[in-house]
């Protein structure tokens, strides 16, 4: 993948604007320091930096179709670009990048192409002919993507705010699966899936063959490449599996053949972390060529402005999570990888979360996981992309593959609840799906490890070292006025405050203090699901330990003023294994 900018009817041809356009595109190149393009008609440009995966040697961008009437930039993958190809005989193809498709399918079907894409993207396409152009985002906005508009009336598009928040008037982040066409002047979703409406609650009977297979093939197609690659394994569930399947199918495909059938394997972690121990676990089991990272937590601070300005958030739980995966992405990028298969979006989709312990019922869960999936973006999505694409490392997340999550999606939610009495825990039926006695892909331990969201999972001192860190730089006094200095998502800690302090300097402009999310969570949860439980309003920390009487680490201090000497409850006791699943044990 890339970054693209591109500048739409701007009423002005001059080399002037040409050189601030390229000056721009630059502060791109982080994400694509392979090559660069930029090309003009009139008064559009359409500037590109590449991060060359798939076709190294001919796959420079912009692309264009054969008479160069069509012209795209586009920063993606397109995994079924080979069957794509197929279905356009009589188009002759400039190079074998998998984004070369898009030219010729708009050519063939308009704008009703977009659907026929099955991987991720962000893309503007120029139609010389009518001079109108198009741009698309991907069905969950795994690829990062904002529009903004000019006094002059220009339309701008780029993959980070940084690349246009000075030049426009007004500008927001793309919607993901939507387009936006100069002919209509409007967003149009493109994406339109039946979870889609969450008042409809699906009834499929679960299935784990099913399951299990679908996530095999989300996993396969996404070993396309033609550069070295590698799996983040912080020996967490999601990780792990991601690596199982990759180490089990990796022999035979063509990247193995050009880069051998040993995986790589990456995690990072404070000394001790978690996730240090379970990740090398994980690997000695498959067999990876594990590296581990180590970090403190000066380090992690000292990164943090570089973090804020990179992410583009002041999200404490997206800052939380991003720093450690900041700081893992360059070690990986320094040792010659440039992609790596990640975890994200299974706790979205599976209700991972601990909060979803609390759950009162199928219809609510159901709910929950569509409004989580469909906030990814702006958390999830925007936190691997923009981290690892901080040094030119691409992220690949298999569990959001649109096929993937039609098939878990619609799946009956009573299957994915927390049953205690049955021995049912978080993501239960992932777990069973890959639970095979006579092939396992995993330990049973690791299979059925409780849920560590990754910034407690580097290290628990991890957080307690930037909270403290914050509150030597914030004072009392400047929160006492923080509604009246930061009146839209007004920081209620001095965590926040202090993320917010540091985004401000980088993006002053109201714009894009408004592509940052808000609102009261607990371990993860939308504002919605903290009536769950009433002791959870007066414990709002996106950490997982925050799920009081869940998680097994939780903050026994505040733990302790909830319940009043009341014993917690028992959620997460001591599993035995058995062949059915865990089975709780008192």
């Amino acid at each position: 993948m890339c970054g693209i900018l591109a500048v739409l009817g701007c009423s002005d041809d001059s080399q002037a604007k040409r050189v601030r356009i390229l000056e721009l595109s630059r502060r791109l190149k982080h994400r694509g320091p392979d090559w660069s393009g930029l090309h003009q008609h009139g008064d559009n440009y359409l500037a590109h930096q590449r991060l060359a995966i798939v076709d190294p040697a001919s796959g420079d961008q912009p692309l264009f179709n054969e008479d160069k009437s069509i012209i795209v930039t586009v920063n993606g993958e397109i995994y079924n670009h080979e069957e794509l190809r197929k279905q356009l005989p009589n188009h002759k193809f400039r190079t074998q990048c998998d984004c070369d498709v898009i030219a010729h399918l708009y050519e063939e079907h308009g704008e009703n192409f977009v659907d026929m894409l099955d991987g991720i993207f962000s893309f503007v396409l120029l139609d010389t002919r009518d001079n109108s152009f198009l741009v698309a985002r991907d069905a969950i906005g795994v690829t990062s993507l904002y529009i903004g508009w000019g006094l002059d009336g220009s339309v701008w598009i780029a993959s980070e705010l940084k690349g246009l928040h000075d030049e426009c008037e007004h500008f927001e982040v793309f919607p993901p699966g939507h387009l936006y066409s100069s002919k209509e002047r409007e967003f149009r979703r493109w994406y339109n899936p039946p979870w889609f409406n969450e008042a409809v609650i699906p009834s499929t009977p679960y299935d784990p063959i099913v399951l299990r297979k679908a996530f095999e093939r989300a996993v396969i197609k996404r070993l396309m490449t033609d550069v070295p690659f590698g799996v983040l394994l912080s020996g967490g569930l999601d990780s792990s599996l991601v690596a199982a399947v990759t180490a089990r199918y990796l022999a035979g495909t063509k990247a193995a053949k050009q880069w051998g059938a040993k995986l790589h394997s990456f995690c990072v972690g404070l000394k001790g972390a978690p996730d240090l121990k379970a990740g090398r676990e994980v690997a000695e089991f498959l067999g990876t060529v594990h590296h581990e990272f180590e970090f403190t937590i000066q380090d992690g601070i000292d990164a943090i402005e570089d973090v804020i300005y990179h992410t583009e958030t002041y999200d404490v739980t997206t800052i939380r999570a991003a720093t450690p995966m900041f700081l893992m992405s360059r070690k990986i990028k320094s040792s010659g990888v440039k992609m790596v298969i990640s975890g994200e979006g299974s706790d979205e989709i599976f209700g991972g979360y601990l909060y979803f312990h609390k759950a009162p019922n199928k219809e609510e869960f159901h709910q929950e996981t569509c409004r989580k999936i469909k906030a990814l973006h702006r958390y999830d999505c925007l936190r691997a992309n923009k981290s690892t694409y901080a040094w030119g490392l691409e992220a690949r997340v298999p569990f959001l593959d649109k096929d993937f999550i039609n098939v878990a999606m619609d799946i009956d939610p009573e299957a994915k609840m927390i049953n205690h009495e049955e021995g049912r825990i978080e993501k239960w039926i992932l777990r069973r799906a890959f639970d095979d006695e006579k092939n396992p892909y995993l330990p049973k331990h690791i299979l059925y490890r409780q849920k560590e969201q990754f910034s407690d999972g580097v290290g628990y001192g991890w957080i307690d070292g930037i909270k403290d860190h914050a509150a030597k730089h914030v004072t009392d006094r400047m929160m006492f006025n923080a509604s009246h200095i930061f009146p839209f998502n007004t920081p209620l800690t001095k965590e926040a405050y202090y993320y917010r302090m540091i985004f401000e300097r980088f993006f002053p402009q109201n714009s894009a203090r408004l592509t940052v999310p808000g609102g009261a969570s607990v371990a993860c949860s939308t504002e919605k699901a903290i009536e769950w439980d009433a002791s959870w309003s007066g414990n709002l920390d996106p950490s997982g330990r925050a799920a009081l009487g869940v998680h097994v680490s939780a903050y026994e201090n505040k733990l302790n003023s909830v319940t009043k000497g009341v014993e917690p409850e028992k959620i997460i006791p001591k599993m035995g294994i058995s062949p059915f699943g865990v089975a709780i044990q008192s």
